[in-house]
């Protein structure tokens, strides 16, 4: 059954996937969005809109209580596109499978707001948390594709700016080398259903506006100092043109002596987490991610339930 739902998924994104050539802006993020609305989110959350720092943020809780700790989550979209309404499957599921509350932050996108506006969003809603007075140990960062990126760049913004570092990260897919030097940029070309390196270096001269993408906060990967850094999660599939951007930031944290977990599914595409409900892996992921966290919250007393 498993093989059935990869090829319709992998089928489904190939049919969904536009027309080769630079699209506008507009048409980028109306096709996204359109893409994730039928993603399923779990029944027992509710949502309410709020602020975290100084961005709107989409609060997250599950419905028969939380635990203590605080899930700070970043969408995906190539820093470009995607909301926290796009990502609200990924980030229900973790809370309806931890019991956590989350924030899912509306950043700064680009080509409006371009490097390093999207770091400075991030930093400022994770200083808002730590000021209303919650344990950087009960909280984690999470996102997906270029949210993950943002886990760690937010850390290593965080660590710059002397504060304390989050429990853990967990990583979806993350986009993490804005140079696109990746062997499986080229080598997964067709064999990624939805993303080409075409499509990627479209959104990310975006982002990056004409700068150096041979810097840490832009190309973790393969240039940060990773010392020091929480432990990590990193889930991906073997049929991503981002594939490299994980192996490589799993074998760097490793070589700084960072717990790194380094879960890699097969025959599946980007985000893949996203399809829960429909794809077998998609919803085994998002548990061995909810066990993960789980296991590194080390928060004690009443959960926080609002901040910023």
């Amino acid at each position: 059954m498993s093989k059935e739902q990869r090829a319709q998924v992998d089928a489904m994104l190939r049919q969904s996937r536009p027309d080769e050539g630079p699209r506008s802006v507009e048409a980028i993020r109306a096709g996204f969005e359109a893409l994730m609305a039928p993603m399923t989110v779990p029944g027992s959350i509710r949502t309410a809109q709020t602020t975290l720092g100084t961005r709107p943020a989409l609060r997250v809780e599950p419905d028969n209580g939380q635990r203590a700790g605080t899930i700070l989550y970043f969408h995906g979209g190539g820093w470009v596109y995607g909301s926290p309404g796009s990502a609200l499957s990924l980030t229900g599921n973790l809370v309806a499978r931890t019991g956590l509350g989350a924030y899912s932050l509306d950043y700064r996108l680009a080509p409006e707001h371009p490097f390093p506006a999207a770091i400075e969003d991030t930093l400022s809603a994770y200083r808002a948390l730590l000021d209303s007075g919650q344990d950087p140990s009960a909280i984690v960062f999470a996102g997906e594709s270029a949210g993950g990126g943002l886990t760690v760049t937010t850390c290593l913004a965080a660590r710059d700016a002397g504060l304390p570092l989050p429990a853990a990260l967990v990583m979806f897919s993350p986009g993490l080398d804005a140079a696109h030097t990746g062997e499986s940029m080229d080598t997964k070309e067709g064999i990624d259903p939805i993303i080409t390196r075409k499509s990627v270096e479209h959104t990310g001269a975006m982002y990056v506006a004409g700068q150096d993408p041979y810097q840490p906060m832009l190309s973790p990967a393969v240039l940060a100092d990773l010392t020091g850094f929480p432990p990590m999660l990193i889930q991906v599939g073997t049929n991503e043109v981002l594939l490299d951007d994980s192996t490589r930031m799993a074998a760097r944290a490793r070589a700084a002596g960072v717990d790194v977990i380094l879960d890699i599914t097969a025959d599946v595409p980007h985000v893949f987490q996203a399809f829960t409900g429909v794809l077998d892996e998609a919803d085994e992921a998002l548990e061995r991610a909810a066990l993960f966290l789980s296991q590194r919250i080390r928060a004690t007393g009443a959960a926080h339930t609002s901040a910023g």
